[in-house]
Formats: structure tokens, C-alpha cells, sequence
């Protein structure tokens, strides 16, 4: 049967049984088109590093004979939206049946399945074959449940996939080593320098560029850094293991200026392609940590795994068991707009400074970075999520929304007011200092709540908790905070309260 199958750029799996045997009734479709690259203001390495990756995956098809349409662009035929360019195609050919994998996003899903349903031939969606969890058996562990705590589901999967398991019991006799994987990067700590990629896409920036994209960040495209096919994510892989992967769980909240990479394996664009696999990247962390248990400790490896088999497969299941009202969600009801900094890293808070610019720079900042700074001062700031959300979807390599959106609303902003976290992770100057090596070379002076250079998250802190108190202080993770600000003295809140007021009043001077 002549067959037409869709691939989306964050599809680019080599190892799918699709691949396995060439057929010359099937012809594979891959498109770039305006409607991805303009729902949301992207960094101008994202487009070009999936551009390139797609690129590269399309030629690999062709070069193991697999019949491939590929649509730039630029191209002339272009209708710049996946709906549209697949009706031109099936109009124009005489194909019998339409296939596709299940996309990974709900808005793209929503596409396809209301193209499909107006086609008069046959079609059919396909597992993407990559995950470790189907769609909804996050929905299924938790059902009758009213929280979704994360532990209790990355429990289910180790036992599920015989990961770091004896049995039924952890291999090691814990399950969890979290607490000792918070460590600040010691004082005057070299860590190894990253790998990266030399890859040549001049050609696909200045495409780009030429139809006039609208995107943030910069770029060198003649020495671009990211892989962009398989081969180079495995060498990104296997550098970290033999390189990275000794000192990664201590120092993983670390933070330090200047050091954009520190022990991070950096493969989340790899994996968020479907270019490597998760269940690869265990397997090899697991194996090196058995082959080297006298130079890998346990807690390095565990919070690697945790990551992937546990958050990641985690905010895939809250995000298709919640959507599409997730997106709506903004429990605090904030509405204050992103401050304009958050857009060039301009700012005098050397910390916010530090992780924007590097944003910038790289499409890169590791969980810290996204959730205890640039996230926490979002928080603090009253920004509505929908900002918040946009600014993470389009300035990381690794964002799609259903990793992006997960993290961004539920985890770091709390606006699906406690699905995905227990807590609202706010915090104020004392936490940044402890993990990072910032504050000391700040404008503002960490240790002052009010008056003249104060951090402004100190009193943006105090600020939150007094004007979200009736929402949270019957939260028993937080309710020692509300003890502390309830003794202070009446003036002292005063000040701290009129210190806010005024940083927010001047929130882009800050």
C-alpha cells in the first residue's frame, strides 16, 4: 500500500522499527515550517540546531534508500504549516494510506487528529518507541490518588525496568540519595572543559535570517557547539560518562559564573529529539558505575537515573494527564509582566546576570539555574506564568512543551498550586549564596534585607509569603516560615514590605 508517514523534528529516533526495512511504497515527509518556529520566540540556536538535526536525519533516510520528502523553509511549495503541506502532498500524489507517530505535544496532537479525521484514506499513529512510560500510566499508578508525589512513581519505574534493583529492593539498600547531591563548587575548582561540536550551519542561520524569524540569543554557526545527529550525541554521551559523571550528583545544584556546563551531561536536546534514548543513557551510567565503583559513588549515579527514569517520564505523565487546562493554570493569579532584562541578562543582580547572559550565550542552564534563580525571581516578582512560560519554551535547546511546561507552571512557578510540587521554591539571597559563587561579586549586597543596595530577594521573599498567605500558610512544608515572619516586629515587616514594593515598582532598573 502506497504510504505517506509524517516525521516532526523532535522525532529523529534511528533505532524505530519504521526504519528497520526499506519499503519503496513508503515515503517519509519532514518539514520545516513558520507555525514551529514562530509559536514561540526561540533562540536562534534551537531552530538552527533542530534544522541541522532534521537535516541530518532526512540524509541518513536517504542514504539507507528510504524515499524522503524534506521541506526547507524556504522552499516554494512551503505552506509553512504541517496541516497544510500534508493536504498538498496527498493531493498531488496517490498515496493510500497516511501514517504518523504520536507527537509529543498536545497542540500538535489536537493537529493530527483532526487532519486524520477529515482524510478519505486510511491512517494510523504510531508509538515514537522512545519513552520508558506509555502516555497515560502516570494516570493509571495514580488513579484515585489526589497527589501525584514524583518518589512514589520513580519507585514504580525502577522496580518496572530493573534499575539499579535487587528484586524488589534497591540495589544499594536506598532509593533515593538527594541529600547528598547539594554541594557548592569548592573555591578555585577547574572543572573539565565541556566537549563540544564544531558543526558548520552557516547555511541554515542565514535561512533563518532570510525569512525573517524572529528569534533571541546568539549563535557562532561555523563552529556550532550542540550535536546535531546521533553519532555526535553518543560521543556527548560518552564524554560524560568517562569525564563528567565522577563528580556530577555532588556538585548538580552547584552554581559558579563563567562555567556554563560544570559536570552536566548536556544531552537533554539529544534525548528531547529522540536522537539517543533514555533507556540507552541509563544503561550506560549504570554500566560505568559497575565497572568503577571505586571511583563513582552511588549518590553520582542515582541522581542521574532519578532525572531521567523519574522527573522526566514523571512530566511527561502530569502533562498529558492535565492538559490542555494545565496551561491555563495560575494558582497566585499573577499578572506582572517579565521584566525587559530577562531578554538581554542587563541587570545589576549578578546572579540573574550570570544565568540569563549564559542563556543567552548557550540555550543552556542547568535545573538551578531554570528553578532556584532565574524561576524564583519570577515567582517572587509576580510574573504571569504565561510570560514565564514563554520565555522557557523559547530560550532552552531542550525545551518542548511537554518537559518545558511541567517545570516551568507546576514546579518553579506553583501556579497548578501543588500538583507537580509540594512547596513553592522561593527563596532568598542566603540560598543562591549557599550554592553558587555569585553573590560576592554582586551590585547588591546579600546579607542587607532593606535600604540602600539590599538584595532585592530578600525582601521580594518576605514579600511573597505575606501577600500569599492565605493560600499557603496551612502548607506544612512552609509553615516554619510563617512562624518567623508572624515575630517579627510590625516595623520590621513595614520595611520589608515597603523595600519590595519599591523593587517591583522599578523592577527593570534592577
Amino acid at each position: 500500500m502506497k504510504t505517506l508517514r509524517l516525521i516532526l523534528g523532535d522525532q529523529l529516533n534511528s533505532n524505530h522499527s519504521w526504519f528497520q526495512t526499506t519499503n519503496p511504497q513508503v515515503t517519509y515527509v519532514m518539514m520545516e515550517v513558520r507555525s514551529e518556529t514562530d509559536y514561540a520566540t526561540h533562540h536562534i540556536q534551537k531552530v538552527v540546531g533542530f534544522f541541522a538535526s532534521m537535516r541530518e536525519f532526512a540524509a541518513n533516510l536517504t542514504a539507507h534508500q528510504h524515499n524522503v520528502i524534506y521541506i526547507k523553509l524556504n522552499g516554494t511549495n512551503n505552506l509553512q504549516a504541517f496541516d497544510l503541506n500534508l493536504e498538498q502532498i496527498l493531493k498531488d500524489n496517490t498515496f493510500e494510506k497516511f501514517e504518523y507517530q504520536l507527537p509529543d505535544e498536545y497542540r500538535l496532537d489536537q493537529i493530527l487528529i483532526k487532519f486524520c479525521a477529515g482524510l478519505k484514506i486510511e491512517s494510523q499513529a504510531y508509538d515514537t518507541e522512545h519513552f520508558l512510560s506509555e502516555r497515560n500510566e502516570l494516570a493509571t499508578f495514580f488513579e484515585g490518588k489526589k497527589t501525584f508525589l514524583m518518589e512514589s512513581f520513580y519507585r514504580y519505574m525502577r522496580k518496572k525496568h530493573q534499575l539499579l534493583m535487587d528484586g524488589d529492593n534497591p540495589q544499594t539498600g536506598q532509593w533515593n540519595y538527594d541529600q547528598d547531591n547539594r554541594k557548592k563548587l569548592p573555591k578555585n575548582h577547574k572543572p573539565v572543559a565541556p566537549l563540544e561540536f564544531e558543526n558548520e550551519v552557516s547555511a541554515i542561520e542565514q535561512e533563518i535570517r532570510d525569512a525573517n524569524c524572529k528569534t533571541i540569543g546568539t549563535i557562532d554557526s561555523k563552529r556550532f557547539l550542540w550535536p546535531i545527529n546521533r553519532k555526535q550525541s553518543l560521543e556527548l554521551l560518552d564524554c560524560f560518562v568517562a569525564e563528567f559523571l565522577p563528580q556530577f550528583g555532588t556538585f548538580q545544584d552547584a552554581m559558579t559564573p563563567n562555567e556554563w556546563s560544570l559536570y552536566h551531561s548536556r544531552i537533554s536536546f539529544s534525548m528531547n529529539t529522540k536522537m539517543i534514548s533514555p533507556l540507552e543513557v541509563i544503561q550506560k551510567v549504570i554500566f560505568e558505575w559497575e565497572a568503577n565503583q571505586d571511583k563513582i559513588a552511588i549518590n553520582q549515579v542515582e541522581g542521574f537515573v532519578r532525572q531521567i527514569l523519574g522527573w522526566r517520564e514523571y512530566m511527561r505523565g502530569i502533562y498529558w494527564l492535565k492538559m490542555p487546562e494545565y496551561e491555563t493554570l495560575n494558582f497566585f493569579e499573577n499578572k506582572e509582566k517579565l521584566p525587559d532584562w530577562f531578554w538581554t541578562g542587563k541587570t545589576k543582580m549578578n546572579c540573574l546576570k550570570q544565568s540569563i547572559t549564559q542563556s543567552l550565550d548557550f540555550g543552556y542552564a542547568h535545573h538551578i539555574q531554570r528553578l532556584m534563580v532565574t524561576g524564583n525571581f519570577a515567582l517572587l516578582a509576580g510574573v504571569d506564568p504565561d510570560e514565564v512560560d514563554a520565555w522557557y519554551l523559547g530560550i532552552y535547546m531542550d525545551a518542548i512543551q511537554w518537559v518545558e511546561i511541567t517545570n516551568t507552571r507546576g514546579m518553579s512557578q506553583f501556579a497548578d498550586g501543588g500538583i507537580v510540587g509540594t512547596k513553592p521554591y522561593v527563596s532568598s539571597a542566603a540560598y543562591i549564596d549557599k550554592m553558587s559563587h555569585y553573590c560576592g561579586s554582586c551590585f547588591y549586597q546579600k546579607a542587607k534585607k532593606t535600604g540602600d543596595k539590599a538584595c532585592p530577594f530578600n525582601s521580594l521573599y518576605w514579600n511573597f509569603y505575606d501577600k500569599h498567605e492565605a493560600k499557603l500558610s496551612k502548607n506544612p512544608r512552609i509553615g516554619m516560615m510563617y512562624n518567623v515572619w508572624r515575630k517579627m516586629k510590625p516595623e520590621q515587616k513595614v520595611e520589608l514590605l515597603e523595600q519590595a514594593h519599591y523593587y517591583l515598582e522599578n523592577i527593570n532598573d534592577l
